[in-house]
């Protein structure tokens, strides 16, 4: 699949997705716009079982309404201890319209009733992983490229930083000894599940 035009749409309203997607785009010298740049387009219900079904869902949807071509993200964290939750409703753990800081507390609450009569100074809570679905959708051919990205690291106990969105201050990264939020933009970009799936699908269109 190629893109001939310098824009690539983005099937998010996820400022902080815009943000990462801005930032691997740009070295390929294009102009990315979003959910934000099209707001008259009725929203899609991620109702999918996998991070796949529902990235290909809002591609498809939004591509066929646009007659563009569009790069859909589903990601989410899976929780060892919580079976792989909160998985594809990581966005609405804490209910529809949730805030991340909802989202978050909802994640450690549960995790520290497990962990109750358990060593209390232990601030790595579980394993988890970030995991990332990119689709991009071409609505004149009907042809769609698929990329995965996966991260394992701990849900801490310790929140810590500024930086990144979602449950990235819970997110421990052994590597650096730090969370996803206390890494810089270039660091995250360089081993988060977005930023691998993205370096596959950008090495896959220059091909």
């Amino acid at each position: 699949m190629k893109l001939g035009q310098d824009i690539i749409i983005v099937a998010t309203k996820n400022k902080g997705k815009v943000r990462e997607f801005e930032h691997a785009f740009a070295l390929l010298g294009k102009q990315v716009k979003s959910m934000f740049d099209y707001p008259d387009l009725p929203e899609v219900i991620e109702d999918g079982h996998t991070f796949v079904e529902n990235a290909l869902k809002k591609a498809k949807m939004v591509g066929d309404a646009l007659g563009f071509p569009v790069l859909a993200d589903d990601s989410g964290l899976c929780v060892e201890a919580l079976d792989g939750r909160p998985g594809v409703y990581s966005a609405r753990y804490a209910g529809e319209n949730a805030t991340d800081q909802e989202n978050n507390e909802k994640l450690l609450q549960e995790l520290e009733q497990l962990k109750q009569g358990e060593d209390t100074e232990q601030t790595l809570l579980s394993p988890a992983s970030f995991n990332c679905a990119l689709v991009l959708y071409n609505p004149s051919s009907g042809e769609h490229m698929e990329t995965f990205g996966t991260v394992s690291g701990w849900i801490t106990s310790d929140v810590a930083g500024a930086g990144g969105f979602g449950y990235d201050p819970l997110f421990y990264v052994p590597e650096y000894e730090k969370t996803m939020a206390e890494l810089s933009l270039e660091e995250k970009q360089s081993i988060s599940h977005r930023g691998i799936a993205l370096r596959e699908l950008i090495d896959r269109l220059q091909r």
